[in-house]
C-alpha cells in the first residue's frame, strides 16, 4: 500500500495524531534535508486528509440543520 493511499484509509483523528507526530519530527531538526521533505510531504497529505474529513462533518452539520429547520408537511 502506498503512502497517499494508506492516508486516504486514515480516520480524522489517526490522520490528526500522526501529523503531531511529523511535525514533532520536523521540529526536532536532524533529519537529512531528504528525509524533511518526505517529511514535509506526508505532512502535507495528512493536513489534507484531516481537512477533507472537517468539510465533510461541515456538510453533514449543514444537511442536518437544513433538513431541521424545514417546515412540517401538513397541518399543525
Amino acid at each position: 500500500m502506498g503512502a497517499v493511499s494508506e492516508i486516504a484509509e486514515l480516520s480524522y483523528e489517526q490522520a490528526r495524531d500522526e501529523l503531531v507526530k511529523v511535525v514533532g519530527q520536523l521540529e526536532q531538526g536532524g533529519s537529512t534535508l531528504e528525509e524533511s521533505l518526505a517529511l514535509w510531504e506526508r505532512g502535507e497529505a495528512l493536513a489534507k486528509r484531516c481537512e477533507e474529513w472537517l468539510i465533510g462533518a461541515k456538510a453533514r452539520l449543514d444537511a442536518a440543520r437544513s433538513s431541521a429547520e424545514k417546515p412540517a408537511d401538513g397541518p399543525a
